[in-house]
This record gives structure tokens, C-alpha cells and sequence, in this order.
């Protein structure tokens, strides 16, 4: 009974009761932080379209991009819109959307640096600075800015690339902005080769034809990808990207043939000791000169070397036209020597002994 009294007391204290009344959370617990990652806020004005938001999200659902209906005024606004049922609050569409000002805002997130920023992608694009002609509409074009002038060369600053592919379909020279797929490197190595030594081998069945090109002609060959696409498949077994593969491996390939007619070489052997990497010997039981061709880099060094001009060298130029899956192919006597005449039988002579 003492207790209970004791009780009643303290709660009628005035203190209690002003503090009961007055009772409040502290300002630290009752105001939201800066860090707390609340729902996505999306600023639709803001959004550039290029899909790393959807790209970047764990969850399923959670989040796709929607386009507004186009009026006489302009195209419809692309913009993301959010599942809140699905939506987990982690931040990442808000850390990787690359538009300036930010689209998505969700509080201050994980306080990530620009350079650990990354958009999950399939593709990384690059510029074959070989091919590129400096027009600047991949740098007009780009809506982050990823694409500037470096050392007197266009680069891409893959920090900043969104990899819409916006950069490629703008480019006029073909095969001077290249798609790479990041991923499945190897398969695409084995390809890329198969590619090679499948056109290497289909230029050297036609080595009749070569040696007697004159300078200045053209022999055009036409080569199906059916010759190779099975194999092709069983190294990359998506067919888009198989097809891709080879259409960036092919597009303004230039191989180098180096070929001779065994008949006529004079074996003095001078092509022997001048080859960087022995792909030439002597085959003593078949008393001739033998090129392996895998070791082979078709440099022109024997080519240079023959003193009786049997060595011939020619450069093949490739294209593929992807309505009929066919990869054409032009030859050329190589520039490198425009003395060059083909080989006639009635014209080898023997020297008096």
C-alpha cells in the first residue's frame, strides 16, 4: 500500500507532469537525416533515357523507364517511375545516373566518388584511331560529355561513358567507333582469330589468281559466313554477339599475303636468316623452302629479300555485307614494290653455266 502511494506522489509531482505534457523527441532523432536513403524522387525534366537506373537495380520490378505520349510540341519525355512495393531503398539508381542535374534523388547515399561510379553494361565503346576522321559528331552527340580530344586524338572517358551507343550511330566512317562486348573475351579472341585464318586461307586457295594480278588490278573473292559460322557458335553461342564479333573483326580488316610459287623459287635461301621469327627453313627431304604460317607475321621482310622477285606480297581489304552474310574481300599487289610482274613459265630463264 506504501508503494502505491509513494507512486501516486511522483506522478503528481509538477515537474512530471510539465514534462509528460511537454514531452518531445530530440531534434537528431526526430528530423530526417541527410544520409537516409529514402524512395526515389525522380525529376523527369532531368532524364536523359540512357537506362542505367534499370540496369543497375537488385530488385525486380522496382523500377522501368516509361515514355510520355509525343505532341505537335515535341517527343514524349523518357523517364524512370519506381515500384515501391519492390523498390529496397539501396540507392544505386541514384549513384549511377550520369545527367546533370540529377534525375534521382533518394538522400545522400553511400557518398561514392565519381571514379568508382560504374554502369553495368554489356558494351564499352572505343575509337580506332586509325579509321577516325576527327568530325567531332560523337563529341556533338554525347549527352554526358564522355567524349573529348586527347593528345590530338577523340577518346572516350569511360568513367563518364553511359554506353547509350549513340556515339556509333552517328559515326560516318564504319568501324571507327567500335562496340566491344566486356565480357566473354576469350570466345571473342577465338573468333576473331578463326575469322582471320578462315580469310587467310580462303585468299590462298585463289593463289593461282593472285599471281598473275597485274599491278593495279583488283581480284575481288566473296567469301560466306556460312564456311565458318557453325564453328563460330560453338565458341560464342549468342548469335547476336557472335555476329557482332565478327562484324567488328571483319569491317576495314587489312591482311597481308605473303605467297610464293614453289616451282619457281631458286633456293639460294636468302629469305632463311632475314625472317624475325624462323617461320621460313629449308625442308632438306623435300628439297624446297616451306613457310609455316603460324609463325609467320607477314612482314614483307622475304618479300624484300628475293632477289628474283618469287616471293609476291599483296594486301587484302574486307568487308562484310550483313544482308547477305557474305564477307567481300579485294586484293592488291602490294605498293611496297610497283616493279611488281607476274610470273609467266616462258619467262624463267636459266643462267649459263
Amino acid at each position: 500500500m506504501t508503494s502505491v502511494i509513494w507512486y501516486l506522489y511522483e506522478f503528481a509531482k509538477k515537474a512530471w507532469i510539465e514534462g509528460f505534457a511537454n514531452a518531445k523527441s530530440d531534434e537528431d532523432i526526430a528530423k530526417k537525416p541527410d544520409r537516409f536513403r529514402d524512395f526515389p524522387t525522380i525529376i523527369k525534366e532531368n532524364c536523359i533515357g540512357c537506362g542505367s537506373c534499370t540496369a543497375s537495380c537488385p530488385s525486380p520490378t522496382a523500377i522501368k523507364l516509361i515514355r510520355d505520349t509525343d505532341s505537335k510540341t515535341g517527343e514524349g519525355l523518357t523517364y524512370p517511375i519506381f515500384n515501391k512495393s519492390a523498390c529496397i531503398r539501396c540507392g544505386f539508381c541514384a549513384e549511377v545516373c550520369p545527367s546533370e542535374p540529377k534525375t534521382i534523388h533518394c538522400g545522400e547515399n553511400h557518398n561514392i566518388h565519381d571514379e568508382f561510379i560504374i554502369i553495368p553494361r554489356e558494351k564499352m565503346y572505343m575509337i580506332d584511331d586509325f579509321l577516325c576522321i576527327s568530325c567531332g559528331k560523337c563529341h556533338d552527340i554525347c549527352p554526358v560529355n564522355a567524349i573529348n580530344i586527347q593528345n590530338d586524338y577523340y577518346k572516350v572517358n569511360q568513367l563518364k561513358c553511359i554506353k547509350c551507343g549513340k556515339c556509333q550511330e552517328v559515326c560516318p566512317v564504319k568501324g571507327a567507333m567500335k562496340g566491344i562486348y566486356i565480357h566473354d573475351l576469350e570466345e571473342q579472341k577465338k573468333v576473331i582469330n578463326l575469322v582471320v585464318k578462315t580469310i587467310e586461307n580462303y585468299v590462298d586457295d585463289h593463289k593461282a589468281d593472285l599471281l598473275k594480278l597485274p599491278q593495279g588490278k583488283l581480284l575481288k573473292l566473296k567469301l560466306p559466313i556460312s564456311n565458318f559460322w557453325d564453328e563460330a557458335l560453338s565458341y560464342l553461342n549468342d548469335e547476336d554477339e557472335c555476329f557482332y564479333t565478327v562484324e567488328n573483326a571483319v569491317d576495314r580488316l587489312t591482311i597481308r599475303i605473303i605467297t610464293w610459287e614453289s616451282d619457281e623459287c631458286k633456293k639460294c635461301q636468302m629469305c632463311i636468316p632475314d625472317c624475325p621469327t624462323e617461320a621460313i627453313t629449308f625442308d632438306k627431304e623435300k628439297d624446297t623452302i616451306v613457310r609455316d604460317k603460324n609463325k609467320c607475321l607477314r612482314c614483307s621482310i622475304c618479300y624484300q629479300s628475293c632477289p628474283f622477285g618469287v616471293i609476291k606480297y599483296f594486301v587484302a581489304k574486307n568487308h562484310l555485307d550483313k544482308e547477305e552474310k557474305i564477307i567481300n574481300i579485294t586484293c592488291k599487289p602490294s605498293d611496297l614494290g610497283n616493279d611488281f610482274k607476274p610470273i609467266q613459265n616462258n619467262e624463267i630463264q636459266e643462267e649459263d653455266n
